[in-house]
């Protein structure tokens, strides 16, 4: 394994044997909780950062890997931590809600998450999840305005 494939798949995370994308959205959601136990500020920069490290290792990766095969994880790991910026504070209804609406968005795959999915390159891997991400944000921040999670 090179150095950008072990960034690629999460250091390693994304070649467990079954769900690669469900332990790379585990290890985001780690990530996330920790940084957002840190601040708000902290957790943007942390989902910049993992999104930025992703669309640069995958450009590196050999052209197949632009199909997204399943060991590529750091997307998840950018997505997940995305609707955990809706939390005013860390607690597992918000954590569990944003895990299980992330996982939702980024298996299902509604438009506009499809849109970016069909793109073959580094913004295409990356993006679904950013997007998948950001409609699980939505929700969790409009479920959170209505009753603290």
């Amino acid at each position: 394994m090179n150095f950008y494939a072990l960034l690629a798949s999460g250091f390693g995370v994304g070649y467990a044997p079954k769900a690669p994308g469900t332990f790379g959205s585990i290890l985001g959601l780690a990530l996330g909780a920790a940084l957002l136990a840190i601040g708000h500020l902290p957790l943007l920069f942390g989902i910049v950062l993992v999104s930025g490290i992703g669309i640069f290792a995958i450009s590196r990766l050999p052209a197949h890997a632009a199909a997204d095969p399943g060991w590529i994880v750091i997307d998840e790991v950018a997505g997940q931590m995305i609707p955990l910026l809706a939390l005013t504070q860390l607690s597992l209804t918000g954590a569990l809600l944003s895990f299980a609406l992330f996982r939702l968005f980024d298996i299902w795959k509604p438009w506009p998450v499809s849109w970016a999915d069909k793109r073959h390159d580094e913004y295409g891997v990356m993006g679904d999840d950013l997007i998948a991400g950001a409609l699980a944000w939505i929700i969790v921040l409009a479920l959170h305005l209505v009753s603290p999670l």
